[in-house]
């Protein structure tokens, strides 16, 4: 499929995604919608593809959902689980989080709304020090529990600044993400490539198999409802990544001092 609202180029085994409306700050439009659904529906079973960059062009991350478009057009999709758009926009977070790549968010300008839960659905979150995240549902007399947002928030930030934010529908600013924890680093615009490719540099220096089930037993282990129940997936996790022959060589470097050289997985 040929994206229109967004590009995606391909650096070696990581995809750095860009949106790709500048003209509105990046704005979640219909065929957006549908064109994310499609990419990170196809992740899922993407063995060449170990991680992803997702970023903004222009002056904005995102400013959530186009609403001059969805005012104009009142199409429903039949198929979103019984809900129309709003459904078929909520798989959209479903399927980042699905997908056993890590993501990368490189945040820049605003990030809204929907523009923010993209934010949130990542996994690992650097902000440019223009940024700022707000749970803007709640300006536009809705409820601010949209797009995973009232999921994701509190387990990042905790429920006092959770609850602030998507009650008021204040923006947060880079300094204090930094401080709530929401996210990793705060560089200057300029930086934010580069220090993105830091990070990528660090998650392809694991094993294929052992980075996607890092992120999805840690998704699991959030959630999980015992100690117990965590251990069960931890060690289902490691006698699974033993048995690859990526862990021998994993081994072997380690006490030879050099970097490994992993194999597809």
């Amino acid at each position: 499929m040929d994206y229109e609202t967004f590009t995606v180029e391909k650096r070696g085994a990581a995809d750095w995604l860009t949106l790709n409306r500048p003209e509105v700050l990046n704005a979640i439009s219909l065929q957006m919608v549908h064109e994310l659904s499609d990419y990170f529906g196809k992740l899922f079973h993407d063995r060449e593809t170990h991680v992803v960059v997702l970023r903004g062009a222009g002056k904005a991350f995102c400013a959530g959902l186009d609403i001059k478009e969805r005012s104009e057009n009142r199409e429903q999709i039949p198929f979103a689980g019984g809900f129309g758009f709003q459904g078929y926009l909520a798989d959209v977070y479903l399927r980042m989080r699905r997908c056993p790549q890590p993501i990368i968010s490189l945040v820049h300008g605003a990030a809204c709304g929907g523009g923010f839960s993209f934010v949130l659905a990542s996994d690992i979150r650097i902000a440019g020090e223009s940024a700022k995240m707000n749970a803007a549902f709640i300006k536009l007399g809705l409820s601010a529990c949209d797009m995973g947002c009232s999921y994701f928030l509190p387990r990042l930030v905790g429920t006092s600044v959770a609850s602030e934010l998507m009650l008021t529908g204040r923006f947060i600013h880079a300094p204090r993400a930094l401080a709530t924890g929401l996210v990793s680093e705060v560089v200057p615009d300029e930086q934010l490539e580069a220090v993105g490719q830091t990070y990528v540099d660090d998650l392809l220096a694991a094993s294929p198999m052992g980075l996607r089930m890092t992120k999805e037993g840690l998704n699991l282990a959030i959630d999980a409802p015992s100690l117990e129940a965590a251990m069960a997936i931890e060690n289902r996790n490691q006698l699974m990544t033993s048995a690859s022959p990526n862990f021998r060589e994993g081994m072997q470097a380690f006490l030879e001092k050099r970097k490994p050289d992993y194999v597809p997985e």
